[in-house]
């Protein structure tokens, strides 16, 4: 895919519909010759759109205007640039927990949570957010991630979880005012909500870091999957990570946590991680799908606002 036509289709499926402001940007950038071209001087995996838009927004560029955003861009580019080489897409959103706790849920408790591209660890915790799902409100605090579920019944229970880590090559500190910038950039410009779930999650978290490992998931999986404790049900999980992943090593990836011990969640884009035939979407929006050791079991919208289980 070209860059231009990356940046086409997110604002036609991604953002269409839930951040106009990224919408009509993506939509400008993906016929803006002078922008793509500093994109192409760029890795492949560098030219996404969310990076690219959360670098601006953390440099104080605008995003709500097309042709200021292209200005800012284009007089900034070695101070953009120099942000996008260092930094990635880790979109920490804690509202995804609501679409993994109904399979963490039903999973023989308690459980080890290995998270893989854990960015900052906001994911988790599962068992210490509250959720709505329609008129079903299950625990109590903040943040509460509300989701729309449909085809099944909302789970009665959180789950029990006992040891917690992430794995990340980058890991991101809840303790670090410049470390929850970044999250706070990476979030889409209209999404107060979002906003405000980050800040709450960000509470939790901090309250009780998780053990975060920086590392690679195939070189450094097994190790840290060692460290899990016996009696509980490890679940390794990852959620809209492999994208960002080479095909060759995502291959490698899938082969390596198919023969280790517990259950394996994904919740990814079709795209990226295949499942063979799968029901028709629910819409034309971008949905990933939640699968179970390899079973797909849900599509899922990228922030967790819904899920759709497959008949």
């Amino acid at each position: 895919m070209t860059i231009a036509a990356r940046y086409a289709e997110f604002a036609a499926r991604e953002a269409y519909g839930v951040s106009p402001q990224y919408a009509r940007l993506s939509s400008a950038v993906s016929g803006d010759e002078t922008l793509l071209a500093l994109l192409g001087t760029l890795p492949p995996a560098k030219t996404q759109p969310n990076l690219l838009f959360g670098v601006v927004r953390l440099l104080g560029g605008p995003v709500d205007d097309p042709d200021a955003f292209h200005d800012f861009t284009v007089t900034n580019w070695p101070a953009v640039e120099a942000e996008i080489r260092d930094r990635a897409t880790q979109t920490n959103e804690a509202g995804r927990c609501a679409v993994l706790l109904p399979v963490l849920a039903a999973l023989p408790q308690p459980l080890a949570l290995l998270e893989v591209g854990a960015s900052a660890g906001l994911c988790l915790y599962p068992d210490r957010y509250g959720y709505r799902y329609g008129d079903h409100l299950l625990g109590g605090g903040e943040p509460v991630l509300e989701c729309t579920l449909t085809g099944a019944a909302p789970p009665s229970a959180r789950p029990e979880v006992v040891w917690r880590a992430g794995l990340d090559l980058n890991p991101l500190d809840v303790t670090d005012p410049a470390d929850v910038g970044w999250l706070d950039a990476l979030i889409w410009p209209e999404h107060t909500h979002r906003r405000a779930r980050l800040r709450a999650a960000v509470a939790v978290v901090s309250a009780e870091p998780p053990l975060l490992v920086r590392g690679d998931l195939v070189d450094d999986l097994p190790a840290l999957v060692a460290r899990a404790p016996a009696g509980a049900t490890l679940v390794v999980f990852h959620t809209s990570v492999l994208y960002q992943v080479p095909e060759p090593r995502r291959t490698a990836f899938v082969e390596l946590v198919r023969d280790l011990p517990g259950r394996w969640i994904a919740n990814e884009d079709p795209g990226v991680l295949r499942h063979g035939t799968l029901p028709t979407p629910p819409g034309p929006a971008l949905h990933n799908v939640l699968a179970l050791d390899g079973r797909p079991l849900a599509w899922t919208r990228g922030h967790g606002q819904a899920m759709t289980w497959f008949g």
